[in-house]
């Protein structure tokens, strides 16, 4: 009774409670939009409560865990995770044509998802074990640790997920002291890129041009992105429909479960890539703008246990985990009000899905075992 009581105190203490604070706004908000999105007799709804419940359950559990030993197993956490990603090469389950799951026997994972964590964990052990005698050939080594599973989401083919994984990689060796002046080519790539596909769209976007380095189906969305009007019953009708929502939702929005492009069905995927187009039609301008403060908060407070960590795996670790959270957000929020392309990212703590909502909440627990190992070695000084 004695050890059961310590260990809820331990579990208690492990809470960094502005962290979870924010979360469990944010998966309030989720839920209610979820209801909203299916109806709460919907099996979805009580699936995706259930979802909640054990993500909230291992987010406990892995911020009760010592940061050190997490150090310890990131080798072997990235490992599996790269055996789970080529076993979807060979044994993966195929749905919407791209083969991204993996059927375990006991449950349906992404090891895509698993990937995102994995990652940003192991690069922080590396840098970690590297600190003291860090040279170039290092970093040569964390990209080919990063360009291993990015090849592999990306044979999938899931571009948007493995363009998460590969900007979590390049975020951790950013944070682990890469210089600024190396990333400028990659930005001036970047630009040069987007500015030809702007001023060659016409050209590019013809049926009989071949892109090469992307699938047709990749080509189509960039193509719809410039002008969804192109094809709006097919490859168009996510974007015109999500942006319709958005601009109908006004400054106040047309009331919780009263939106018309939400409820009558217009919004594609609306349970999972678009469901911040039924928050944004339901609580209109000002409640997008509250959540997506809401999520600043979040990214911000990873970034403050960043700055305050006692060692270069916790610096690393919380920075990088910060940023994915902003790219998840930034990416999401940008394809469904049609600045970016429909990439399939869902938005964290809102879209449903089992493997996304473990993955956030394992995040979540690092990041709070990060603050919890920060305020002991102060009290300790």
């Amino acid at each position: 009774m004695i050890g059961l009581f310590n260990l809820l105190i331990r579990g208690v203490k492990a809470i960094d409670w502005p962290l979870f604070l924010i979360v469990a706004l944010l998966s309030g908000a989720g839920l209610l939009m979820m209801q909203s999105a299916v109806g709460g007799t919907d099996w979805r709804y009580a699936v995706q409560s259930q979802y909640f419940v054990f993500a909230l359950i291992i987010m406990w559990v892995v911020a009760i865990v010592p940061p050190t030993w997490l150090a310890k197993m990131a080798p072997l956490i990235y490992g599996v995770s790269l055996i789970l990603l080529v076993g979807v090469v060979f044994f993966g389950e195929t749905s919407k044509g791209a083969t991204r799951w993996l059927d375990l026997g006991f449950a349906r994972i992404q090891p895509s998802e698993i990937m995102k964590i994995a990652l940003p964990l192991l690069l922080a052990w590396y840098f970690q074990r590297r600190e003291q005698r860090l040279m170039g050939f290092d970093f040569v080594v964390a990209f080919v640790l990063v360009a291993i599973p990015f090849l592999l989401i990306v044979r999938q083919p899931d571009l948007g997920t493995a363009l998460l994984v590969g900007t979590a990689g390049l975020c951790a060796i950013y944070f682990a002291g890469l210089s600024f002046k190396l990333l400028v080519p990659l930005a001036v790539i970047a630009v040069v890129g987007i500015s030809s596909v702007l001023l060659f769209e016409d050209t590019l976007c013809l049926p009989e041009t071949d892109w090469l380095v992307l699938h047709e189906y990749q080509k189509g969305r960039v193509c719809t992105l410039l002008d969804p009007t192109q094809d709006p019953l097919g490859r168009g009708f996510h974007t015109i429909q999500s942006t319709i929502a958005v601009g109908s939702g006004g400054l106040y929005g047309r009331g919780y479960m009263e939106g018309t492009q939400g409820q009558l069905d217009f919004i594609p995927e609306r349970t999972t890539d678009f469901i911040f187009a039924v928050f944004a039609e339901e609580f209109g301008l000002y409640g997008a703008l509250t959540l997506l403060f809401l999520f600043a908060l979040l990214i911000i407070r990873g970034l403050v246990i960043a700055t305050r960590a006692t060692d270069t795996f916790g610096r690393v670790l919380a920075s990088s985990l910060s940023m994915v959270f902003f790219i998840y957000v930034f990416v999401n929020v940008g394809m469904v009000i049609g600045i970016l392309p429909v990439v399939g990212v869902p938005l964290p703590f809102f879209s449903y899905g089992g493997t996304a909502l473990v993955t956030l909440a394992v995040a979540v627990g690092l990041l709070m075992g990060i603050s919890r190992q920060s305020v002991r070695s102060g009290a300790n000084q």
